[in-house]
């Protein structure tokens, strides 16, 4: 172990415990670009510490809770696992994982690695980590301002995969973005993919990110199209076609909140309320099989005890009122946030908070892609809005002649919902406003 490199290790313990004694967050960044200053070649030498495997997952929706089913299935069978587990996916969220896991003499004693990676970050990270495997859950639009169109994110993406060639890089068979960086790369490749119609019209409604084939730019069909771009997928034109898939989710089910599904003869039942943690929970068994890191029948019976809300999804119940917070961040996510809200019949408020700050991206110009009309037809008893561009998502809304009205005060909108409301709530809010809210819910479901 170098010395510059325990160094590196002591000030990002050190700047941790300043946070924290501060009480000035969580602490999962700052820590990383201590030691990143102190030693730039620290992600290289620690990620040579994990024993077993080191797993990524990258993509635009999904990759938080993919990464956490993967910690938790590893962890509930006795294993050790390293993770950014805060969502902290930038190079100094990463290193931070690994620098506050090490020992005062610099060492790191775990089995394995389950790292999620920002997108535009992967090319900077991946090359240091040289992970066994990663997982792409999703390729589409995302913070224009920040990440460009989705054919750049692509390409970023790809480059990276293409710095670990011996990767195994599984991938969404059902998205034409994600499966196409297969033609154009060395990894080896497993896919996943779901066999069915479980996503209804609403769900899909929207723009598409991909019309064209990659190979041949001829207009792509579908036998089956579930959302977004996602569906079961081929070109009239050439030989570029859904492929085959290796672990294919079949007989899937839903029992009051909860989804089951079938992957050859094991049968996995999650507590996921939401039709797309299917594909999430999905990419994780894929990756934990496909690497034998355990048997299916193991990694199935792990996952039936994960908890899906994840902070990024809650439900708590304030003074015998409902309240669900979900969060969406781009016209894909926020589409099947729409149409979650519409499988439920009963009656509802929903609130919506939109804000542009950095980690929202400043570009909102994508909520004209999401197909808002359909909440005209959600049995809502009034729509609140929130946020640094409630203005500008009342416009929106103003376009499909839906009533709402604004609040700069979400505590006492949350409490008034609570006494005088339906009491069903929805909460769809964008990143920055995710843990505020969160926190909030939990300190009004103790209040007295």
């Amino acid at each position: 172990m170098r010395l510059r490199t325990i160094l590196a290790i002591y000030a990002a313990k050190l700047t941790s415990l300043f946070i924290k004694l501060m009480r000035r967050g969580a602490g999962a960044t700052l820590p990383g670009y201590a030691a990143y200053k102190i030693d730039p070649n620290i992600l290289s030498v620690m990620s040579k510490m994990v024993s077993k495997q080191t797993i990524v997952v990258m993509g635009t929706n999904g990759k938080t809770t993919t990464n956490s089913i993967l910690n938790h299935v590893l962890s509930a069978q006795g294993k050790t696992v390293i993770s950014n587990r805060t969502g902290a996916n930038m190079q100094n969220g990463i290193i931070a994982a690994f620098a506050l896991s090490a020992d005062w003499k610099g060492k790191i004693h775990t089995d394995y690695a389950c790292i999620e990676v920002d997108e535009n970050e992967s090319i900077h990270v991946l090359s240091k980590l040289k992970p066994d495997c990663i997982i792409v859950t999703n390729l589409s639009r995302d913070q224009l301002d920040r990440y460009g169109e989705v054919d750049l994110v692509r390409d970023k993406v790809l480059s990276a995969i293409k710095s670990v060639p011996d990767a195994l890089l599984v991938l969404n068979s059902d998205d034409v973005i994600s499966y196409a960086m297969s033609y154009d790369c060395p990894n080896p490749v497993i896919t996943y993919g779901i066999g069915e119609q479980i996503f209804d019209s609403r769900a899909g409604a929207g723009s598409r990110e991909s019309i064209f084939c990659s190979r041949c730019g001829a207009k792509l069909e579908y036998d089956i199209f579930y959302y977004g771009h996602l569906g079961i997928w081929h070109c009239p034109n050439c030989e570029a076609d859904h492929p085959a898939v290796n672990y294919l989710a079949t007989n899937i089910t839903q029992q009051e909140e909860s989804y089951s599904f079938s992957v050859g003869s094991t049968h996995i039942h999650t507590n996921a309320h939401a039709p797309y943690n299917v594909y999430n929970t999905l990419a994780a068994f894929c990756a934990l099989c496909a690497l034998r890191i355990t048997k299916p029948q193991a990694a199935a019976a792990a996952i039936g005890s994960f908890n899906y809300q994840n902070n990024r999804e809650l439900i708590v119940n304030i003074r015998g009122s409902r309240f669900q917070l979900h969060l969406s961040k781009n016209p894909i996510g926020f589409q099947q946030k729409i149409s979650l809200v519409l499988k439920d019949s009963k009656p509802k408020d929903v609130i919506i908070q939109i804000n542009d700050t950095a980690q929202d991206g400043k570009d909102i110009s994508w909520l004209w892609d999401v197909d808002f009309q359909f909440l005209a037809d959600s049995n809502a008893a009034s729509i609140t809005l929130a946020g640094s561009r409630r203005y500008d998502m009342g416009l929106r809304l103003k376009y499909e002649d839906i009533p709402h009205s604004f609040t700069t005060d979400m505590k006492n909108t949350i409490q008034t919902l609570a006494e005088n409301g339906t009491g069903n709530v929805y909460i769809i809010v964008n990143y920055s406003g995710l843990y505020q809210i969160n926190h909030l819910l939990q300190e009004l479901q103790t209040a007295p």
